[in-house]
Order: structure tokens, then C-alpha cells, then sequence
């Protein structure tokens, strides 16, 4: 198949043509051409006029934990290790694969219609979470997420080999949308010797790594307090970083560890809204950005955040750092939009997502601009950073198939999805 979108606004997160006016051409998964030559209309199956529409790169949501949409709202403003441990693991130990299901399919559902097409899941579950993704049409990239403190050796090798199964089984599936790692929860879950035959795994299977690292000051020290180092020396130590790796939140990092991630191109996924609920910290984005280590966004789960809009990310992530700065350059709202969006496809390691270019996926979002807060037409980059939000998306595609047009979804039943939801969460609280 080959369409069209004429007349349009392109944000293409290129830097030789950072915006466009025109035409984008699309044939089959891929962008065939961005031209202001005028064209023959009977040569496309379908032509759109873009007039007044801004389009971008779909969001790249590089940290979450989809399923967690059951518990939105059930624990809020309260410290992470309490919210964790008293709130959110005795609940999520009652998830049913049915759950995941409904759980992953309301987060692929907010996700679309707030403009992101390809997302990071580490979670339990998760060849239902893979169904979600290959009947949806969303492009993500999954990982068994393993806790492996209090198990016994046999539960953590079976921990282990079900994310090594679950890699062989959808690496590569779903016309290549789907891609897969390997995922100790974080420094704090897993004993050292656990991480490092799930580096091996990473090793063998040829897939990257991804972990939480340095969320909080509390797990610092408790890392230094039980193994004499600070977590990015101790998961450098493991052997984390020969792999490829991304870590999520990096809030608490020093000018050595920076460095340190930087040297080995670990991939940081900044989590600004989650990181400010739960208080813990503000990551050092400028200095992340300025020593060249991939930054991108992440809007963690919806029980931390508490939604999965990444124009909220992207508005963050401009505004944070030119607060705790003083320096109102600190991240500009293009750089905003390129962590949200092509800094994302790259710290995911996928190379042609993430930019309205020829031969790149189309992935991307139709904006509505004709709208109070994108008037006057001046700097639409401007407008959708510092203005935009996820409901004036209007039109979304991944790999050249539209998932969303005109804000109805065509690959998915929303109304079924919020009712098993519901019915969901309504089974997890009156389970004792």
C-alpha cells in the first residue's frame, strides 16, 4: 500500500530538516519520501489532507510496567520503599495472567491515544503482554521483569529460564515489533550472583540488558551499606555494562559515575514525573545530555506517574531542569521532543524509529493544531512542548497501519477494555 499526507507539518527530529512543509510519502511499513513537489493523487490507495494537522515521530515510552494501570490511584504520596513494599508487591503477588491482559491492553490504549507508539514493559506475565502488543500494533520492546531476594535457588533459576523462553519465543515476532531483554529488577532485588548469570543469559541470547539503577539516595547507600560499592560501580563490577544497557531513573549519579555510563554507552531513561511523586530526586539531565550519554523518556507505570501521557514527560523534562538550573537553555523544547522521541529509539536500539526520514519506520502522530493553545502558528516544536498534550492527538500509525484515526482506535475495543479493567481491579481488592 501507498499514501499520502499532503499539505502537512512535519517535526522530523532530522537536524539537516528539522521542519518540514509538504508532502510525506508512505509505502507499505516504511517512509518513502518527504517532497513539496506536487504529485499525481491517483497514484496513492489513500491521500490525507494534513493542513491541519502537525505530525511527529511517535513517542518512544523507554520505562514502565504496563499492568500497573490496575492499581492507578490506590496508593499515592508516599515514599517508594514503603509504596513498594506495603502497597504494590502484596497486591501485584495477586495478578492473574487475565489481569496482565486487561492491565497492558488500558496502558496500550492510553498510550495510542496520547501519541506513543513504542514502549519499554518489564513485568510478569508477559507472553500475554506480548499478545497486547502484537494485536494492538504497537512496536515494544519486553522484558521479564526478576525479583530474586527472598527466593530460593530453584525459584530463581526458573525465574531465569522463563525469561530466556520468553526471548526465544518473541524476539523478533509480530512483523519485527516486538524485540526483547533481560531484566534483573534493580541492585536491590537481586543478590550479585543472580545478576550475573542474567548477564550471561543477555550474553547468549544477544539481547540487551535493562534494570532500575539509582533511584533513590536511600538505595545508594543501602548498596554501599551491603556491598561496599554505589550501584553503577557494583553493576559495572556484574558485568551489566559490557552489554548493551539501559538503566531507568538514574536520579542519583555522581561526575565519575556519568562518566562511567557514558564510557560504556549505557542508555539513561529519565522518569520525571514518577520521579517527583515519589520523591525521589531530579536526575542530572544536563550534565547526562552534555557528556553525550543517551537520554530518553519514561513515564514508569501508572501507579507511580499516574498516566502514560509522554507530552507530560516531555513538558517535564523541559521545565525541571531549567528550574533546579537557573539556566533557562538547560533543555530546550526541540531536545525535549527529541528525548521523547528519537533519543528513545536509540536508547531502545531501534535504528530506524524515531524520525520522519526516508527508509525509517512510520511510525507517527497527527497533532490537532487547530486549537486555542496552538495559536498563533509561530513554533509548532514550542507549541507541542509547552502547550500540547496527549488528548490533541488525533491521528496515530506504526508501521504504516493506522491504529488511530480522527481519536477512535481501529485495532482495539476500549469500551470492552475499560469494563475488564474494572472488573479486574474489583477482583484483586476483595482477594485477601
Amino acid at each position: 500500500m501507498r499514501w499520502m499526507i499532503k499539505n502537512g507539518t512535519f517535526i522530523t527530529m532530522n537536524e539537516e530538516q528539522p521542519v518540514f512543509k509538504g508532502n510525506m510519502i508512505v509505502e507499505n511499513d516504511r517512509i518513502e519520501a518527504l517532497t513539496a513537489d506536487e504529485l499525481d493523487e491517483s497514484q496513492f490507495n489513500e491521500v490525507i489532507d494534513g493542513s491541519n494537522r502537525v505530525y511527529i515521530p511517535g513517542f518512544v515510552n523507554t520505562h514502565g510496567h504496563a499492568a500497573m494501570s490496575l492499581l492507578r490511584g490506590y496508593a499515592d504520596d508516599l515514599a517508594l520503599q514503603v509504596w513498594l513494599q506495603d502497597k504494590m508487591w502484596p497486591n501485584e503477588a495477586k495478578f492473574t495472567a487475565n489481569d496482565v491482559k486487561w492491565g497492558t491492553s488500558l496502558s496500550v490504549v492510553e498510550m495510542i491515544k496520547s501519541g506513543t507508539t513504542s514502549f519499554v514493559d518489564m513485568y510478569d506475565h508477559m507472553d500475554e503482554v506480548a499478545g497486547v502488543v502484537e494485536t494492538s500494533g504497537m512496536r515494544a520492546r519486553l522484558t521479564r521483569g526478576m525479583i530474586a531476594i527472598g527466593c530460593s535457588e530453584q525459584v530463581q533459576k526458573d525465574k531465569i529460564e522463563e525469561a530466556i523462553a520468553f526471548s526465544k519465543t518473541w524476539e523478533g515476532k509480530a512483523n519485527g515489533r516486538i524485540a526483547t531483554m533481560m531484566a534483573p529488577h534493580a541492585p536491590y532485588t537481586c543478590p550479585p550472583d543472580f545478576i550475573e548469570k542474567v548477564v550471561q543469559a543477555s550474553h547468549d541470547l544477544n539481547v540487551p540488558l535493562h534494570t532500575h539503577m539509582s533511584e533513590t539516595a536511600r538505595e545508594v547507600q543501602e548498596n554501599v551499606d551491603q556491598y561496599g560499592a554505589r550501584p553503577v560501580a557494583h553493576l559495572q563490577k556484574l558485568g551489566m555494562f559490557d552489554r548493551p544497557c539501559l538503566v531507568a531513573h538514574g536520579v542519583h549519579l555522581t561526575d565519575e559515575e556519568i562518566a562511567i555510563l557514558k564510557e560504556y554507552d549505557v542508555r539513561v531513561s529519565h522518569n520525571p514525573g514518577s520521579n517527583l511523586k515519589l520523591a525521589s530526586g531530579i536526575a542530572r539531565v544536563p550534565e547526562l545530555l552534555k557528556a553525550g550519554v543517551w537520554v530518553s523518556l519514561g513515564t514508569d507505570s501508572s501507579a507511580s506517574n499516574n498516566n502514560l501521557d509522554m507530552f507530560e514527560e516531555v513538558r517535564l523534562a523541559a521545565l525541571l531542569h531549567k528550574g533546579v538550573s537557573g539556566d533557562p537553555t538547560a533543555v530546550p523544547a526541540m531536545e525535549a521532543l527529541k528525548m521523547g522521541t528519537l533519543y528513545g529509539a536509540k536508547s531502545i536500539w531501534f535504528e530506524d524509529v524515531g524520525m520522519l526520514k526516508a527508509g525509517y519506520k512510520a511510525d507517527l502522530v497527527g497533532v490537532d493544531i487547530d486549537q486555542p493553545h496552538y495559536y498563533p502558528k509561530t513554533d509548532f516544536a514550542s507549541h507541542l512542548v509547552y502547550s500540547g498534550a496527549g488528548q490533541d492527538v488525533a491521528d496515530v500509525w506504526i508501521d504504516g497501519k493506522q491504529v488511530m484515526k480522527n481519536r477512535t482506535l481501529t485495532t482495539m475495543d476500549e469500551e470492552k477494555i475499560k469494563a475488564e479493567t474494572q472488573a479486574c481491579y474489583d477482583r484483586i481488592m476483595s482477594t485477601s
